[in-house]
């Protein structure tokens, strides 16, 4: 930090009135922070993502071919500017920075050559797409509109796209006309029997849906251009609004027939009044082994994904046999799953969820509280929230969700009664008291209290490796050290150390096109005792879209990066647990590599550390033993 720079901090400093330093414990803290190092390239990255900000605002047509081409040569103008910056003068923190940016940049290119694989597998039965997302490019560049050509436009597409949906539906077979010419009778045809005819494009279930879900955006986007003009536009309007309603109604068919004629829903999930995502087939859309590697390359991650399953696999039979000997202890014998059920029964009544939550996540607090393993500020113990998951989202999130509120999963009044039983199983306080610090202290809600206080430039870095990581080593760290005490408290946190294996299994396996989503809600149900409607909801939120493919692997792998990291630094006696992991927090989101690079101070070029094979260091998993 420059001489001025900390000097107007040291000022902002003394200008808190007196009582509010006395009153506030986190004021004393502030000293350090204004001393602790910055990156050299900070700026830059704030820059970037700056920028990056203002591109998104301004070319929102998602996917438009005007996006696609701004986005791309954004990205790489970028890539050409930071070629430029003289590596060698960067300070270490600097250069951490430059081979974060580097990595984000590349993998930026690579997720954009994704999307233009996936667009030309969906070509065939979505031509229309660009066409029809120019009109909002245009409206957005503020080209004045042609409402004949505009009106044009639409009826084109829509035959277009009813010759399509036709392809797809089965036509009746047309009879002789009563004349006998041969020419067939349209008013008097059967169904049951498909005539011959052009054949429909040979899509998979996986390209079917994304099709109609482009179609759905498509759809969005045609919605705000229109609406933008009718109205106020009085030739626009008198020339699009009919063509525009008959395309709208087109392009809803055509969605439908590839769901239902493809896709695999049924008519009554297509015909709910008020249908949901949550309710639809769990398809998803893998991305197969060239995507696995380079998003392994970007999280710097130097092992093959059969190399990791191995690795999970290889937890997941600790796990099982800590949850043996937890099942003897209650007198189950081996016979783990029955122990399992017993801690499943002990769920709290309807309504008392909340008040266990607020206990569990204070007696976590206290735990940290009574050991030097992690500085929690007052303010991070004070101004996290609680809310409730709808019975929808708990479909998708059968379990808690955290950060700045805790998010808690339990039955609902409307829910029948086989989803209420297995919410209130599913949720049982064995279970929670694993897993309500993963949310919040020392987890997700502290890891978003420090990154906006430090090091605030590194969330465009964001990883699940880092943030799930962080929470799942904190789960391991908590086992080691005796924190689950009773057989059935280890039996609720060895269920989540075993669910974490299993989804780098499942997950991995899927986007290697090894397994399907109905054999990954059952491999569920069998190697880790999951609820069947929690093991669907857990499945279908991994494959829903909104999580990166290596999302689920984040949590077991990032954490036992964590593992093997504390293991050189702590373990070896260079760092104590609390600088250790404060310095992980502190130091921002990044994959754990850099982490490593940073805190043992390596040497690195441009191209970022060696790689590391974190699994060779892992000391071995710490069995319980009774004290």
């Amino acid at each position: 930090m420059t001489s001025s720079r900390l000097a107007l901090a040291l000022a902002c400093l003394l200008a808190i009135p007196s009582f509010a330093r006395a009153q506030s414990p986190d004021i004393p803290r502030l000293a350090p922070i204004v001393a602790r190092p910055e990156s050299d390239l900070a700026p830059v990255v704030e820059r970037y993502t700056a920028d990056q900000n203002s591109i998104d605002r301004r070319y929102d047509v998602n996917d438009s071919p005007l996006q696609r081409k701004r986005e791309r040569d954004f990205v790489t103008g970028w890539q050409a500017r930071l070629r430029e910056v003289d590596f060698d003068r960067l300070n270490l923190e600097g250069k951490a920075d430059y081979v974060l940016l580097q990595g984000h940049l590349k993998y930026q290119v690579a997720l954009l050559d994704r999307r233009e694989e996936q667009r030309s597998e969906m070509a065939s039965v979505v031509p229309f797409a660009d066409n029809l997302l120019a009109l909002q490019d245009q409206r957005r560049s503020m080209t004045p509109v042609n409402p004949t050509a505009s009106a044009r436009t639409l009826a084109q597409v829509m035959q277009q796209v009813d010759s399509l949906r036709a392809l797809f539906e089965p036509s009746p077979v047309a009879r002789p006309n009563p004349g006998n010419t041969g020419t067939p009778d349209t008013a008097t045809m059967k169904p049951g029997v498909t005539p011959p005819k052009a054949s429909a494009p040979k899509i998979s279930k996986t390209v079917a849906n994304r099709a109609a879900l482009n179609i759905d955006a498509v759809k969005n986007q045609l919605q705000r251009w229109y609406r933008y003009y009718d109205g106020y536009d009085p030739m626009f309007s008198w020339w699009v609004k009919s063509p525009y309603a008959r395309l709208d109604s087109s392009l809803t068919r055509y969605a439908r027939t590839l769901r239902e004629r493809v896709a695999g829903f049924t008519a009554a999930q297509l015909n709910a009044a008020r249908p949901s995502p949550n309710d639809a087939p769990i398809i998803g859309d893998p991305i197969g082994a060239d995507g696995l590697k380079a998003d392994l390359e970007h999280e710097m991650i130097p092992y093959t994904p059969e190399e990791l399953i191995a690795i999970a696999q290889h937890e997941y039979a600790f796990s099982l046999s800590e949850m043996k000997k937890a099942a003897r202890e209650m007198g189950f014998g081996d016979d783990w799953k029955a122990a399992m059920e017993k801690v499943k029964e002990s769920y709290v009544e309807p309504g008392k969820q909340t008040e266990l939550i607020r206990q569990l996540a204070r007696e976590a607090e206290g735990y940290f509280d009574a050991h030097d393993w992690v500085t929690i500020p007052p303010l991070a113990k004070e101004d996290w929230r609680m809310e409730m998951l709808s019975a929808d989202d708990q479909k998708a999130s059968p379990f808690f969700l955290g950060g700045e509120s805790i998010l808690v999963a339990y039955p609902t009044a409307d829910m029948t009664d086989e989803d209420k039983l297995m919410s209130l199983r599913g949720n049982n306080p064995h279970f929670s008291r694993a897993v309500v610090f993963h949310e919040l202290n020392p987890g997700h809600h502290l890891q978003q209290f420090m990154q906006a206080r430090y090091n605030q430039h590194r969330r465009i870095f964001g990883t699940p490796f880092w943030n799930e990581g962080q929470s799942l080593y904190w789960e391991m760290f908590l086992y080691d050290h005796g924190f689950q005490a009773t057989p059935e408290d280890r039996v609720g946190a060895l269920f989540w150390r075993m669910h974490r294996s299993a989804r780098i299994i499942f997950s991995l396996n899927f986007h290697l096109g090894k397994m399907t989503p109905e054999q990954a809600v059952q491999f569920l149900v069998d190697t880790v005792n999951f609820e069947r409607a929690n093991a669907e909801g857990e499945v279908r939120r991994s494959f829903s879209g909104a999580y990166s493919p290596l999302y689920q692997s984040g949590y077991m792998l990032g954490g036992l990066e964590l593992r093997a990291l504390h293991h050189e630094l702590v373990d070896a006696g260079k760092m104590t647990d609390r600088q250790y992991h404060d310095a992980v927090l502190e130091g921002g989101a990044m994959p754990i590599a850099m982490i490593r690079a940073r805190l043992r101070k390596l040497s690195f070029a441009r191209e970022g550390p060696a790689p590391w094979r974190f699994a060779d260091e892992l000391p071995p998993p710490i069995p319980y033993v009774k004290k």
